[in-house]
């Protein structure tokens, strides 16, 4: 725990904007970790404030045009990935056309049907450069990415949750469902998580981007299947406790049906201190909108993961449970600013 006692904070009056910020001279080195479209709400909204950005991406993905892909050639499931350095492209002609090559996706009676664009670039420059890195910081040169994407681990991974009620006829009964994407779907109570094989490699770039990064930012995304899988890499996980950059827990705006249907916010914090209980946060944000109890997860973060909470207004203004990328920036950028780090920026 970080030995502060946490307060509970509201972000206002936020004034989003498209440019760079400076912080102290120059921006700071953050690294957001997560996946899918969680992962790319906050790489769309830190590009706006930081030059020095990495992503490290979720490789349990068995789905569609990914699962596809992974199957039938061994590789890591590309898809986080290309979402990902997607949401690096900038907002010029050639970020935005390169963003919408990418995620193309092939209609037709045949074997392309529904593969992406995206993935089977990186999987060519994979098999062509035999180095995921490599392979990744190319795709990333030739969108004109503002950042870095790199995968958590260097092996697919296979998912496993323990699931309650995953049975509709045996609703106490504990199963085990294997695979993201079923896990994704359960209509049971998901329990824990764990990963296939068990301590899997991690990406020694995204450990050594962890351990020289000013802010780490985790989540927001599906929980069990994007977020949490992170903390099951255990060299990850031991940069990550061991960092002396300050942490951000971003909360989702809303539970995802079957992963978390009825969480509350409290139990997302309950859930992921469960798979790591050594792992603290300098801030857990939270759209205030989406936080019924305030003293409540105050409290919780307190004991869970030995943070305050941050409240702002992220959510895209039409309703939808999408995050506001100019709201989410604003966000990121008032708490870097409020709370600083050891040290200047590098």
């Amino acid at each position: 725990m970080t030995g502060r006692t946490p307060r509970l904070r509201r972000v206002r009056n936020l004034v989003p904007s498209g440019r760079r910020r400076a912080h102290r001279g120059t921006t700071p080195k953050v690294v957001a970790l997560g996946g899918g479209r969680g992962l790319s709400a906050s790489l769309a909204a830190l590009r706006r404030i930081t030059g020095d950005l990495t992503a490290v991406v979720t490789v349990a993905d068995d789905g569609g045009s990914s699962g596809r892909l992974r199957d039938e050639l061994g590789v890591l499931p590309p898809g986080d990935l290309r979402k990902a350095l997607a949401a690096l492209c900038g907002d010029d002609d050639w970020g935005r056309t390169w963003s919408k090559v990418i995620q193309h996706r092939f209609t037709s009676e045949g074997e392309l049907h529904d593969h992406a664009v995206g993935n089977l670039l990186i999987v060519a420059l994979w098999e062509q450069l035999g180095d995921h890195v490599q392979a990744l910081d190319l795709v990333g040169k030739l969108l004109g990415a503002h950042g870095r994407v790199l995968p958590m681990s260097a092996v697919p991974l296979e998912l496993q949750a323990l699931v309650k009620g995953h049975n509709k006829g045996r609703p106490e009964e504990i199963s085990t469902v294997r695979g993201q994407a079923t896990v994704a779907l359960t209509r049971g109570e998901v329990q824990s998580v764990h990963v296939v094989p068990e301590d899997p490699p991690a990406v020694p770039d995204a450990v050594a981007a962890v351990r020289d990064a000013d802010w780490v930012v985790l989540g927001p995304g599906s929980w069990f299947s994007s977020v949490i899988p992170h903390l099951l890499v255990p060299e990850l996980l031991q940069a990550l406790e061991e960092t002396q950059a300050r942490k951000v827990l971003s909360l989702n705006l809303a539970p995802q049906p079957g992963e978390t249907d009825g969480f509350s916010p409290q139990r997302h914090l309950e859930v992921l201190a469960r798979h790591a209980p050594k792992l603290a946060f300098d801030v857990v944000l939270a759209d205030e909108a989406a936080v019924p109890d305030l003293e409540g997860l105050s409290a919780t973060a307190k004991q869970f993961v030995g943070s305050e909470v941050v409240l702002a207004a992220v959510a895209a203004r039409d309703g939808s449970p999408r995050h506001d990328p100019e709201l989410l920036a604003a966000a990121y950028d008032r708490i870097f600013r409020m709370h600083g780090r050891i040290g200047p920026w590098r």
